[in-house]
């Protein structure tokens, strides 16, 4: 994708080709120079909005190129990726080290990249892999024991709060989903950065005052459910839960469906590859 392109336009292409993310090509450059992501759009979204009676032009009108070195000073930034010949190590202390959610693979020959590696691809296979060799012990114990996941001052929404609300929330906490909750804590939906790719599939981002509950309704591509697992399960059948139903995270829950956690792909990968090895990327 050419970073002479509109944002709106953009994010067309991505909605109509079913992608999350796209490289972004540099025609003066002649190389890539970065990754256009939903969390561009959030923060474009999220910069620009007033209310549903004030359109955003900046949408409109504004080249990515723009967005890029204006307002998110990327100028000081570089692309983050890896060559072929990295290992799998590698790889996921780089998605870890760096918060990023996708990895291009670039052929340092050509320029071109080859692939783009993502935590879910990464722990599917090491699932499937990990099947011939004996799993360590630890993964016999419970998940809360193990203190694997995020446990406190989570970030969660009121599904009557507003879209907008849950933008902020995206913004401020640099989280990829939140649990949509009642007034009693329950979860009753979980909303992800990706869900907010809807709103350029359905052009209705200029209406970011509907409540939550609204929102979810709304959502008409690829929605992730509420997939929950409870302290005393153990990471072996949480890791076997999240392969399986490929998601990004499931929602710690007590009896009562009170959201008590979160754990994501980036805690699985942590613990199951990083931890043993002494390092702590998550943290660094």
């Amino acid at each position: 994708m050419g970073i002479l392109l509109t944002v709106k336009k953009a994010f067309y292409a991505l909605v109509a080709n079913g992608l999350r993310a796209a490289p972004l090509w540099d025609s003066k450059l002649q190389r890539f120079v970065g990754m256009l992501t939903i969390t561009d759009f959030i923060n474009i979204l999220h910069c620009y909005y007033k209310s549903p009676m004030v359109q955003m032009y900046e949408l409109e009108s504004h080249k990515i190129e723009t967005w890029r070195d204006v307002y998110l000073q990327y100028s000081n930034n570089f692309l983050i990726s890896i060559s072929p010949e990295a290992s799998l190590f590698e790889a996921i202390y780089s998605l870890l080290r760096y918060k990023i959610h996708r990895l291009p693979v670039i052929d340092p020959e050509s320029g071109n990249v080859l692939h783009i590696l993502t935590h879910k691809r990464i722990l599917k296979f090491l699932h499937i892999f990990g099947k011939k060799p004996p799993k360590p012990a630890f993964t016999k114990r419970p998940i809360q024991e193990l203190g694997i996941g995020t446990f406190r001052n989570i970030a969660t929404v009121q599904q009557t709060a507003s879209l907008y609300d849950a933008l902020s929330i995206f913004v401020e906490r640099r989280v990829s989903a939140l649990p949509v909750v009642d007034e009693q804590g329950k979860v009753v939906a979980l909303y992800s950065r990706f869900d907010v790719i809807n709103l350029a599939a359905q052009k209705t981002y200029n209406n970011l005052d509907m409540t939550m509950q609204e929102a979810v309704e709304k959502r008409i591509c690829c929605v992730e459910g509420v997939i929950k697992c409870y302290p005393y399960e153990t990471l072996e059948t949480i890791i076997d839960r999240i392969v399986k139903a490929e998601v990004h995270r499931l929602v710690l829950v007590d009896r009562a469906d009170v959201v008590k956690g979160i754990i994501s792909l980036s805690d699985l990968l942590q613990a199951m590859v990083l931890t043993p090895a002494g390092i702590d990327a998550l943290l660094s």
